[in-house]
């Protein structure tokens, strides 16, 4: 009885809302159920174009122009849907009035005239909204948007260099040489086995809400050169010099390796903070409009790039997780960020597709994603993720000197004995540990298909020196180190690896190199070979004495590599091709779309004149090259979001709890 009463209750609500009774007359049932079938239920799923109506919560809407996923709503006068009487009203049926009956009069029988068949009039074919090769999941309010300059009809992005799965490596801006250290160039990179390459980075001006690059003849992005390298020689008929004017070059090249300006960062995203969301935690409205405007001015000046990755660290809810240099301004604003960060990506969405629109050139945008469960237990309503081409998961730095809790960077399984999680008693649901790629990976599957989704990598190591406990170094325990400067602004860390464990540091407040086990896979492999190697002056690294040996070890239950050096007690965890040959298996029997890689300076090879004619390892592809082997071979990735067949039709079902 409960059931025939709630479906009664329903059916009421439907005929009334549908106009049943609204005039004073009594419609009938036949003429009521006309006007339920005439619009049907609002389906987030579905496209509708101008003029068709639905029906949302009781109330009839018309679509102003072609939409998809966007909500019908009497507030947003700016929005796709329109309030609208679309439903007939029944026409009350006249009593009519007695006529007298006549005499009637004789009629002749007429010879019937025949009745001509009426030529049919063809029911014109409706011009569809161009969406072909739109990717299913990716929402936009800009008809016509040109996706199959990017996407082939079945919604997959079209990669370069032959290859099936995505390579998206960062160019790290700084490594100039201009402090004596090694160069890394725009002419160094294998733009032969990457798909896409992220500029790192612009940065947002707080006092304009603008994207921000350098000025001025010592800027890495448009003023240095470098006379002394030939293959960094500088295009003279551009009106901008460094990192951009090759970047230009290198376009014309490899047309099909896809070029995008990545904003924020680790030491760049304090300007995001103001720019979406005002102190009192409310949306920033102008200015979000504002550095989107600028976003797509930047990439129209700069045309050789194809799009926008943003890389906000972070727009969390969860207090104190970005860096410490923000928090005067994040502080203020946490319970708004999340809410602001979403408005960004469909802001951002939108400025794009019309300038792609106007353009004939499609703009991809794109995240840098959190993928540490600490941190997205702040980002929990990540609707923006429906405005994104991809999202890239930093699915590194799941440990660190950070904390006193020795574990791998970037594990792409658990293992169960995580000794964070363990102290912060993180395992009580199924024993599922959350700092691991696998986790990361599956947390955003549930909004995005596989092929949207990239995983990251590191060509980098973190470290730690003083371990206790644990295996070989593994889930071992260093001592709190309590000074806020060389913990960069935190209260506490961990003890971070020094000298020549430490080659790629951060400076701290005094100048002086962050303790963190930093550098580069090749300077790992140098170390785990007992070599000195011959740049650790250009480092200024004064630590310079090999002590002990780093042994290497292997988890293939977490797929993670790690060097112990039993003497120093210092671990490091690393990259090695073993590794990554297993992610990129990992990537291919899940249908992921790829690879994100921080960053391609890292990357390595054997280099048998350096060091004086003894080698060491430097600079190079390895790690590239077994990814792009393995993405070469490699079927289609996915593109549905569900992995089962879905009904064809909605039910719009509210509850409200009192």
């Amino acid at each position: 009885m409960k059931s025939n009463a709630l479906l009664m209750a329903l059916l009421s609500g439907v005929l009334v809302a549908c106009g049943g009774g609204q005039d004073g007359t009594t419609a009938t049932p036949n003429t009521l159920l006309a006007a339920v079938e005439a619009c049907a239920v609002w389906d987030a799923a579905t496209v509708y174009t101008g003029g068709q109506c639905v029906l949302y919560q009781g109330v009839t809407y018309k679509a102003k122009w072609w939409t998809q996923g966007n909500v019908p709503s009497a507030a947003d006068q700016w929005g796709p849907w329109a309030v609208t009487d679309t439903t007939p009203t029944p026409t009350p049926t006249p009593t009519p009035t007695p006529t007298p009956t006549p005499t009637p009069t004789p009629t002749p029988t007429p010879t019937p005239t025949p009745t001509p068949t009426p030529t049919p009039t063809p029911t014109p074919t409706p011009t569809p909204t161009p969406t072909a090769c739109r990717p299913d999941g990716l929402i936009s309010a800009v008809p016509n948007v040109p996706y199959c300059k990017v996407y082939d009809a079945n919604g997959r992005e079209v990669l370069g260099n032959g290859l099936n799965r995505r390579i998206v490596g960062y160019f790290a801006s700084w490594r100039t040489g201009a402090d004596g250290s090694p160069t890394y160039l725009v002419n160094n990179l294998p733009w032969d086995k990457i798909t896409h390459l992220n500029y790192a980075f612009a940065s947002v001006d707080p006092a304009t809400s603008k994207i921000a690059i350098g000025s001025g003849a010592a800027n890495p992005d448009t003023g240095l050169t470098w006379p002394n390298v030939p293959a960094a020689a500088m295009d003279p008929s551009l009106p901008y010099k460094g990192h951009f004017n090759l970047l230009a070059q290198y376009k014309k090249k490899y047309p099909g390796v896809k070029l995008m300006i990545s904003v924020g960062g680790w030491a760049g995203s304090g300007g995001f903070y103001t720019a979406t969301t005002n102190a009192d935690g409310s949306i920033n409205t102008a200015g979000i409009n504002t550095l989107a405007d600028s976003m797509v001015a930047f990439v129209r000046q700069y045309s050789f790039f194809d799009g926008v990755d943003v890389d906000y660290e972070h727009p969390t809810t969860n207090n104190e997780a970005g860096n410490p240099n923000d928090f005067a301004v994040s502080k203020p604003r946490l319970a708004g960020l999340m809410t602001s960060y979403n408005v960004l990506l469909k802001v951002l969405r939108q400025k794009l597709d019309e300038a792609a629109v106007q353009d004939n050139k499609y703009y991809l945008l794109t995240i840098a994603g959190s993928a540490s469960g600490w941190v997205l237990r702040g980002e929990e309503n990540m609707s923006g993720l429906k405005y994104l081409d991809y999202a890239s998961l930093m699915t590194y730095d799941l440990h660190g000197a950070w904390n006193q809790y020795v574990g791998p960077n970037a594990a792409l399984f658990d293992d169960g004995n995580d000794g964070e999680l363990r102290a912060g008693n993180a395992y009580q649901y199924q024993n599922i540990g959350y700092l691991n790629t696998d986790w990361a990976y599956r947390y955003y599957r549930g909004a995005m298909q596989a092929g949207r989704i990239n995983i990251g990598v590191p060509f980098y190591t973190r470290g730690w020196k003083d371990v206790t406990g644990g295996t070989n170094g593994l889930w071992g325990t260093t001592a709190l180190n309590n000074s806020t400067v060389t913990c960069a602004g935190v209260k506490t860390c961990g003890m971070g690896a020094t000298g020549i464990d430490n080659v790629w540091y951060d400076l701290d407040s005094q100048g002086k190199p962050t303790p963190g086990g930093g550098n580069p896979i090749w300077h790992a492999l140098n170390l785990q070979n007992g070599i000195v190697p011959s740049y650790l002056d250009a480092y200024k690294v004064t630590d310079k004495a090999l002590v002990g040996t780093y042994v290497p070890y292997y988890s293939s239950t977490m797929v993670a590599p790690w060097l112990w050096n039993a003497t120093k007690k210092v671990f490091i965890s690393t990259e090695t091709t073993q590794s990554i040959a297993a992610k990129a298996q990992y990537i291919v029997n899940n249908n992921i779309g790829g690879v994100m890689i921080w960053e391609m300076a890292g990357d390595y090879a054997w280099d048998a004149t350096r060091n004086g004619g003894k080698g060491e390892y430097f600079m190079g592809t390895t790690l590239t090259d077994v990814l792009y082997q393995a993405f070469r071979t490699a079927g289609a990735y996915g593109n549905k979001r569900a992995e089962i067949a879905m009904p064809g039709t909605a039910a719009n079902v509210s509850i409200t709890l009192g």
